[in-house]
């Protein structure tokens, strides 16, 4: 392929010096495009820029020693439409952005600075007239490759793949602090065949979030094909979550061989009445967890957000079933330990009206941490704080344990409030 090489280093924060960076590597991403595609790349030093654009044919190549810092100045990063938390509408661009692209590439050793400290300090003080960039924003876009760079201060989400196909994010670290707010690490949403593997992401947020919209989404598109493997996920409020956005449905899930440490959850599935979709055929194998507060949560009475406080969303009485109605079927996790647990085993729900079908735990051996203190599992209505307690488990009409092992409880290793029907085989939750 052909290559541009760029070298600058911006003058300080809102200076002109920055708007002459981001105007000369927008140019060469241009040139590049414009000329069939090829390489841009930066080179060693660092570069402050505002909201660049990629596109189709064009792999933006961080070296070894590059720094790629996006200045925190809302006037660089003009409104885009988007999703925002599944709702379409107007967000400052994404610091990398594409939109209707195809063959796009972020690739290298460099780094890529998101500035995100700014970014958080207006977004508590409400002084944003649009939502905050996330880091890469990819949308409407087919074959996309994220490779080898390091991700740090994201102003929101890290990498946002939306209603894309063929995305690879491979040997990435992405790294924002634990108290930066909304600052998740990599949230495909609605998108299909998406393989994500060999990353090390610590953030503030959800590490990894499978998405398909909201309720309010014009549009109903499943995030579906899902592969993620061999990642570390530190701190976090979950290892790998699919929702709460998930009424364009979620299938075809595969998560293997990862491990968790100091997530708030790991594995999390969440929803609540009004969103719809099902969340079917996903298959969890192979994962660690240390100091995990809850190993397995699956919550269809998920509170956040203004719609989460109706009463209907806390009600533990069957109402009618329709398309808003959440459903959760043919989700498999085997051959996982969890040690250093402080809440419970496992919080695992369906609804009255639609109880979990096909949910098996398989091979899974958890301990408690021996200073434990209660922590409630679950973001609903009237879930307690527990501490060291075993698996919960109520409205499943199909739950399997399977060499289920709950070392050192406090309490019953095995609680259900008579509306699960629950089948054990080799498991120690006497």
């Amino acid at each position: 392929m052909s290559g541009t090489q760029v070298q600058s280093r911006a003058a300080r924060f809102g200076s002109t010096g920055v708007q002459r960076t981001t105007r000369a590597l927008q140019a060469e991403i241009d040139r590049a495009a414009d000329s069939g595609g090829g390489r841009v790349t930066i080179t060693t030093g660092v570069h402050e820029t505002g909201a660049l654009r990629l596109r189709s044919r064009v792999e933006l190549h961080l070296e070894a020693g590059a720094v790629l810092r996006f200045v925190a100045d809302p006037a660089l990063y003009p409104p885009v439409a988007a999703r925002w938390e599944g709702t379409a509408t107007t967000i400052h661009s994404p610091c990398i952005y594409a939109r209707d692209a195809v063959d796009v590439a972020i690739t290298g050793r460099g780094e890529i600075d998101g500035g995100g400290e700014r970014w958080w300090d207006a977004h508590r003080a409400s002084s944003l007239a649009y939502p905050r960039p996330t880091l890469i924003g990819i949308h409407q876009s087919e074959r996309v490759e994220i490779s080898g760079v390091t991700l740090r201060n994201s102003p929101a989400w890290t990498v946002h793949p939306l209603l894309c196909d063929d995305v690879h994010v491979t040997g990435v670290r992405i790294i924002n602090p634990p108290d930066s707010p909304n600052t998740d690490g990599i949230n495909p949403e609605s998108s299909r065949n998406v393989r994500i593997s060999d990353c090390h992401i610590d953030v503030g947020d959800d590490c990894i979030a499978i998405k398909a919209g909201s309720e309010r989404s014009a549009e109903r598109v499943a995030c579906e094909n899902i592969a993620i493997t061999n990642c570390t996920m530190v701190h976090g409020h979950g290892g790998v979550v699919i929702g709460s956005e998930m009424s364009g449905g979620v299938r075809g899930v595969v998560i293997s061989n990862c491990v968790f440490q100091g997530t708030d959850r790991g594995i999390r599935i969440k929803s609540r009445r009004g969103r719809g979709g099902t969340v079917a055929d996903v298959r969890v194998s192979n994962i660690v967890m240390d100091g995990v507060m809850c190993p397995v949560v699956i919550n269809p009475f998920y509170f956040c957000g203004p719609e989460g406080k109706e009463p209907i969303v806390s009600d533990r009485t069957a109402q009618p079933v329709g398309e808003g109605t959440p459903r959760f079927h043919g989700i498999h996790l085997a051959h996982i330990t969890a040690t250093n647990v402080s809440s419970c085993a496992a919080w695992i729900s369906g609804l009255p009206e639609a109880p979990l079908e096909s949910v098996t735990l398989e091979d899974f051996v958890v301990s408690f941490a021996a200073d434990a203190v209660p922590a409630v599992p679950a973001m609903a209505d009237g879930v307690p704080a527990i501490a060291a307690g075993g698996v919960h488990a109520q409205f499943a009409s199909g739950l399997r344990l399977v060499d289920v092992h709950v070392l050192g409880a406090r309490g019953p290793a095995l609680v259900t409030d008579g509306t699960a029907r629950v089948e054990t085989r080799g498991s120690a939750l006497g």
